[in-house]
């Protein structure tokens, strides 16, 4: 018998059996989440879209499938096993290249401070839940053990693979990218538009309550804290605002190459995320965005100039006619701003933390490990030396070292079109999400938000990977440019 045929008894009998057991409602939602299912095992590419528009619009939307994770990372796991199932029949593992080849050592030394972390580290299996914990988190807090945090680390962080994996056509790569859009579209667009009919962030709790976001009660302290500043249902600002610069060099590009219905995305998705940055109020961003301009500019970008230009005024505009803007920024950029002390104290704290936990705390609880006294670090580079140690922290610059090497620019980029957008547009929101890093570290180790960054550099590495050039400078194999030097 086919497996094809094997597949449908089966899932004939199993939906026979739950139509005897469960409401009809129910029914059809587990029908409906069975199709998905089967969808993503027999066409991962599918499963790979549908992750970019769930991560983008709803991250920490949660489902429970054995243990309660969020739906973005269930939809990694479905992925990975319809990968695993095609291996089964035959299909044979693509060659990684050097960026790709450092990660896996990157994964694998995770391993030392992980059992470190579960040897020094104690946590109560049932902590008193306190107004001052964290919200956004990578880890379950109150868990005994990190296991599961560390595996959640590790779906997140394998999306790099999954480009080789599942893209193997600029058809497919367009349909990732435009979720990647469609999902930041829906997200700005439900944001902005709770957020501008009373100007509070706190309009925004009845969605996140009813997609089932994890500890309500500390969701509404954090919006009710923070109710001037922009709500997304990427909760923190700072968080919200990292996301959007990721995406903006995309969305530019779309609106600047790409025609029709395209395009329109871009620039609805470009001008939604410069008014979330700016509502957001994230120092961090703002500067982000200035960077990845000035980079642009450096290298010679077509409209780069005018990009600046319209975004000055348009920034201009909004805080002039836009009281609560005017009262963020002021405090931002204050001298006396109350998180600028925060950091500094955080710095000058950090090398007893390197002392107390030399190998890193592992995966077991984010910083700062409850009843020892130390404080966390909002710095993305400082957050490795946290959790993995200093060697992990020095593994994950040789990483994105090696991917600098590979898909930096050679020299100016007069021409922008579809054959380089991809790969510049990639390059600008990584530079921009690492920029973000210096202020905050929510590039290191938030889960759902760094499985896009390491989706995005992988997409990175395949576009620059498939240029003949990248700038004015020809890229030649090592034994090339021996042959081209001998020849001179």
């Amino acid at each position: 018998m086919k497996l094809e045929a094997v597949i449908a008894v089966i899932c004939a009998v199993a939906f026979a059996g739950l139509l005897l057991f469960q409401t009809p409602g129910q029914f059809v939602t587990l029908l409906a989440g069975a199709v998905i299912l089967i969808a993503i095992l027999r066409w991962p590419i599918f499963g790979l879209v549908l992750f970019g528009f769930a991560a983008t619009f709803v991250p920490f939307m949660t489902v429970q499938i054995g243990l309660r994770t969020t739906a973005s990372e269930a939809i990694l796991v479905f992925i990975w096993l319809g990968i695993a199932w095609q291996f089964l029949l035959g299909r044979r593992l693509p060659a990684f290249g050097p960026t790709e080849r450092m990660v896996i050592y990157l994964m694998l030394f995770s391993a030392l401070p992980f059992i470190v972390g579960e040897w020094m580290i104690y946590i109560d299996p049932h902590p008193p839940i306190t107004i001052g914990a964290p919200v956004i988190s990578s880890s379950n807090a109150g868990t005994p053990s990190g296991i599961v945090n560390w595996a959640r680390w590790l779906i997140d962080v394998s999306c790099i693979f999954l480009v080789p994996l599942v893209i193997d056509s600029e058809r497919k790569r367009d349909a990732v990218i435009t979720a990647l859009l469609l999902g930041n579209f829906a997200m700005l667009g439900l944001s902005l538009t709770l957020f501008l009919r009373n100007n509070v962030a706190t309009d925004i709790i009845p969605v996140l309550d009813a997609l089932k976001y994890a500890h309500p009660e500390l969701t509404q302290h954090l919006f009710k804290a923070l109710q001037v500043r922009l709500g997304t249902t990427w909760l923190h600002p700072n968080l919200s605002a990292g996301e959007i610069v990721m995406f903006l060099p995309l969305a530019m590009y779309y609106a600047g190459v790409h025609r029709g219905w395209r395009r329109w995305l871009g620039a609805s998705v470009a001008l939604m995320g410069l008014v979330g940055i700016v509502l957001t109020g994230s120092r961090g961003a703002l500067l982000s965005v200035v960077a990845v301009l000035g980079i642009f500019a450096v290298l010679r970008v077509p409209g780069t100039r005018k990009t600046l230009i319209a975004a000055a005024v348009f920034g201009a505009a909004l805080v002039s006619f836009y009281p609560a803007v005017q009262s963020r920024l002021s405090q931002t950029f204050s001298a006396k701003n109350e998180s600028t002390e925060v950091r500094m104290q955080e710095y000058r704290e950090f090398p007893r933390v390197m002392a107390t936990y030399p190998f890193g705390i592992g995966f077991k609880v984010d910083p700062p490990v409850p009843g020892s006294g130390l404080i966390g670090i909002s710095n993305l580079w400082l957050n490795y030396v946290y959790k993995l140690g200093l060697l992990g922290a020095l593994l994950y610059c040789a990483v994105l070292l090696r991917w600098w090497r590979e898909v930096r620019p050679r020299g100016t980029v007069r021409v922008v079109d579809h054959g380089n957008g991809v790969w510049l547009a990639c390059f600008g929101g990584l530079g921009g999400a690492l920029v973000t890093g210096l202020f905050d570290h929510y590039y290191s180790f938030t889960m759902v938000l760094i499985a896009l960054f390491w989706l995005m550099m992988g997409i990175n590495l395949q576009a620059a990977r498939a240029l003949p050039q990248v700038g004015t400078v020809e890229r030649r194999a090592p034994m090339q440019r021996v042959l081209a030097a001998r020849a001179s």
